[in-house]
């Protein structure tokens, strides 16, 4: 076996601590002589991707505290990721559809940073419906959350888009006014806080999952509590995203605020799953729901798991309002399409410099792959599902922008846009090219349709 200069310098690594720890099983994260790891990452829709190594591969992962055991997905060449001592398992997350088939390996080798962990578990999923790269329109190969979270105390700085992993020995607390220290549970390896919600009149204490892999603002457990109802007014039913075990679907509403200690946010949307989609999250008969990254980003934060504490500072975030999807649309990215593209005329020497190629009486164009962006979900009722737009369309065109030279998040920003705003949308559907024009909803002015 032939082995690339990363791939072996991780094997002596892993070599050199096995020798001098004699473990035999999973050991944790560690640095030498690093007081702390800096790591940038992405935000996409409210998303941490952050750049993780596995057996000397680099990859991207979104940190998501409500995972136990890093799991991997979209692998396109398993062989070369060295993955072995493989054994078959189930999997179960946030969905109706059941357990889901996966592979658990043993034996890895992760690096986060300057942190590496040997003999580290992972879980294989082969399912090419559970991809995170749809979803952010960039290459996501995994999720990863416990496994930094009980190593480190681990700030996570949304305003300035980084991680750092602390030595819990050299973290000195934050005793500055402006940071707020809370007690944090960690029940079946994942972190819970307490705040309160005020719903239909009432201020509601509810216990809450810490969960940096959702891009939503809240989720509530209807009858969690006898006081947690979905609100009779202002509500809308809508798909709410996907969990391992399938798509998730409920009601939004808003919460009129929402209570982290002294930290008050407003006008604050809520979901509301269906019952059928949160077996495995009712397991903790104490959990009341989620609180998720549109207000996770509106503060900096450290986790200290070994303590359970969690401090945090409001950020630059804080004041922006909450928007819901006013277009009834979910786009993804689904693969590529064939584009012609008109050839720059315009040539550059060898000094950069643009060079006169004098009159070019012929266009020329050439054909390269833009990503494909398709309507995967529709919002019955919606002002696009009645002007004709459908599930499967691939959107070409948004207000006069085409979108192959825009990222998911670019288009994002047009559907989640004011109600009342006017939306032109070109549709590829197989082969026909069709325009759209309508204003975006007002979600709680919609009627929901009658069953």
């Amino acid at each position: 076996m032939i082995l690339t200069t990363n791939i072996l310098k991780y094997f002596i690594v892993a070599i050199i601590f096995l020798s001098c720890s004699h473990l035999h099983s999973q050991t944790g994260y560690n640095f030498s002589r690093e007081k702390s790891s800096k790591i940038r990452f992405q935000l996409i829709n409210n998303i941490i991707v952050m750049p993780v190594e596995l057996n000397g591969i680099k990859l991207s992962f979104v940190l998501d505290t409500g995972v136990s055991r890093p799991i991997l997905f979209n692998l396109v060449n398993m062989d070369s990721l060295l993955i072995k001592n493989r054994e078959r398992a189930y999997l179960r997350g946030l969905g109706s559809n059941g357990t889901i088939p996966a592979v658990k390996s043993k034996g890895n080798i992760i690096k986060i940073g300057e942190a590496i962990a040997i003999n580290r578990d992972v879980s294989l999923v082969f399912d090419p419906t559970i991809n995170f790269t749809s979803r952010l329109g960039i290459p996501v190969h995994g999720i990863i959350g416990y496994d930094i979270f009980k190593d480190f105390v681990v700030e996570i700085n949304y305003s300035s888009k980084y991680i750092r992993l602390h030595k819990s020995k050299f973290f000195k607390a934050r005793k500055l006014s402006k940071w707020k220290n809370l007690p944090i549970e960690i029940i079946d390896r994942k972190p819970y806080l307490n705040g309160s919600v005020s719903l239909n009149s009432n201020k509601i204490p509810v216990k809450l999952l810490i969960d940096t892999g959702s891009s939503d603002a809240l989720w509530l457990f209807e009858k969690s509590r006898k006081d947690i109802d979905i609100p009779s007014e202002k509500r809308f039913r809508d798909f709410l995203g996907k969990g391992l075990s399938g798509a998730v679907y409920g009601v939004r509403s808003k919460v009129e605020t929402f209570n982290i200690d002294s930290f008050n946010l407003y006008n604050v949307n809520v979901a509301f799953p269906d019952s059928t989609s949160l077996t495995i999250a009712r397991k903790f008969k104490e959990r009341n729901g989620s609180v998720s990254g549109n207000i996770l980003k509106r503060f900096n934060l450290f986790f200290d798991y070994s303590r359970g504490r969690l401090w945090l500072k409001k950020n630059g975030n804080f004041k922006l309002p909450f928007y819901y999807n006013n277009s009834g649309i979910t786009i993804e990215q689904n693969g590529f399409r064939v584009v012609k593209e008109l050839k720059n005329k315009v040539r550059q020497d060898g000094y950069g410099r643009e060079v006169d190629v004098g009159v070019d009486l012929v266009d020329r164009y050439s054909f390269v792959l833009k990503p494909s962006f398709q309507v995967v979900e529709l919002r019955e009722n919606s002002n696009a599902s009645k002007v004709g737009i459908r599930i499967g369309d691939a959107v070409i065109g948004l207000n006069g922008r085409q979108t192959n030279s825009m990222t998911l998040h670019d288009i994002n920003e047009f559907l989640y846009d004011k109600k009342g705003t006017v939306l032109r949308i070109r549709v590829d559907r197989n082969g026909k090219i069709m325009s759209f024009k309508f204003k975006l909803d007002d979600v709680f002015q919609k009627k929901e349709p009658s069953n």
